[in-house]
Order: structure tokens, then C-alpha cells, then sequence
């Protein structure tokens, strides 16, 4: 029968050792060394690459996917408090109250910065119907935002976009050329006939030292739905 001197010591009592492992040479250390570096190293450029997607997409539009968010210049920025109106067709003429008949055709226009002098025709977004009516023919609604009987509309129609030029003349209301859609300007630019799907944005006007004016920003959402 071995005695006390005999027995092999236990992993418990192998010097350097811990409970349940072996002894700990150097090159275990080493090896324990390098891997846990290894783990630095690997979590640091996670947190890199995270940091690096999330400043990326701070420069995306996420529309369904990723695109780069358009750079709106001064020509494209849209119609604000202060502007002044000038003629789509000629834009070094501005438009005043003698240039807008009662119960006449549409007139079309775009705002014009006064500070800088930039006319803001770079979207069809910014053209605007303008006409005027007695004022006391337009709806409670829409008086509010006019300006002596003049209103202002999107002139792009809610339905496929087009450019709402055509006018008729018995009913003094907005047409589109491409499928018809009437729009009435007395009252809000309601859709009276045709395939629109909603009215045509208002535009509020303003009267300033004799000089018409854009009042604020679009109504509504401007363009098609």
C-alpha cells in the first residue's frame, strides 16, 4: 500500500496550477496574451466600422434605398415669406395687381428672392397659376390667403404632374391639358372633373406697399400623388 510520499500531487496542488487546470507555463501565458489582444483589436474595428456606416448614412436619403440627398440650389428653393412674383415668360418682368384682369385666364409665375435677386425657376415645383376674382366670389377659405381677389395655386396638377396651362373660359376654373382635370380657384383649387386626386396647393398672397407678394409657403404638398 503507497504511502503519503507516493501519492502524485492533484491539479489543486500542482505548483502554479488552479483548481480543475493544469500548471500555467510561459508559453500559455503568451498564447492567453496574444489572444486577448487579438479580441481588442477585433472589437476597436467594429466600433470603427460602425462609426463609419452611421456618418456615411447621415448623407443618405432612405427612399426605399439609398441615394445621395439632392443639393437644393437657390433657383430650386421653394416659395417663402417675402417673396415677390414675376412673369414665367419673361423674367425680368414683375407682376402687379393691372397685369391680373377679374375672371381671366391663369397667369403663370415664379417667386423671386428680393435680397438676392434670384428668380426661383429652377423646379416646376415653384410655377405658380395666379388669378383674380372679386373678392367676395372666392370661398372663406381661400379669401383668407389672397391677396385683393388675386390667388395663387401650384401649377403642377395632382394627377400625372403636368403643367395646369389651359383655362375655361365659361366656368373661369383651371384645366389640365393631358387628362382634363379641372381645378376650381374660388375655392381652394377643389377638383371639379377629371382624374386629379386632390386639390391644387394654395399658394397665401400678400399686399405689401402696393406690392403683391408671397405670404408663406405652400398649403399643401406640391406635385403628384
Amino acid at each position: 500500500m503507497p504511502n503519503d510520499d507516493d501519492r502524485k500531487p492533484s491539479n489543486s496542488e500542482t505548483p502554479g496550477g488552479t483548481p480543475g487546470q493544469g500548471a500555467v507555463t510561459p508559453a500559455d501565458a503568451e498564447d492567453q496574451e496574444r489572444l486577448i489582444q487579438r479580441r481588442r483589436f477585433l472589437q476597436a474595428g467594429i466600433g470603427v466600422t460602425v462609426a463609419l456606416t452611421v456618418t456615411g448614412l447621415s448623407a443618405l436619403s432612405v427612399t426605399g434605398s439609398l441615394r445621395p440627398i439632392a443639393k437644393i440650389t437657390p433657383e430650386q428653393e421653394p416659395p417663402e415669406d417675402g417673396d415677390l412674383l414675376v412673369v414665367a415668360q419673361d423674367q425680368t418682368k414683375q407682376v402687379t395687381l393691372d397685369d391680373l384682369v377679374a375672371g381671366q385666364e391663369q397667369t403663370m409665375a415664379y417667386p423671386k428672392n428680393p435680397k438676392t435677386g434670384v428668380v426661383k425657376s429652377g423646379t416646376d415645383n415653384n410655377l405658380i397659376l395666379l388669378a383674380r376674382f372679386s373678392p367676395g366670389d372666392l370661398g372663406p377659405d381661400t379669401s383668407q390667403h389672397a391677396a385683393q381677389g388675386v390667388v395663387a395655386y401650384s401649377g403642377v396638377c395632382t394627377h400625372l404632374c403636368c403643367t395646369v396651362s389651359d383655362w375655361n373660359s365659361k366656368s373661369s376654373v383651371f384645366v389640365c391639358p393631358c387628362h382634363r382635370s379641372e381645378f376650381n380657384p374660388r375655392l381652394d383649387g377643389k377638383v371639379i372633373s377629371g382624374p386629379a386626386p386632390r386639390a391644387l396647393p394654395l399658394l397665401p398672397l400678400k399686399m405689401e406697399n402696393g406690392t403683391l407678394k408671397v405670404a408663406g409657403s405652400f398649403l399643401t404638398s406640391v406635385g403628384c400623388s
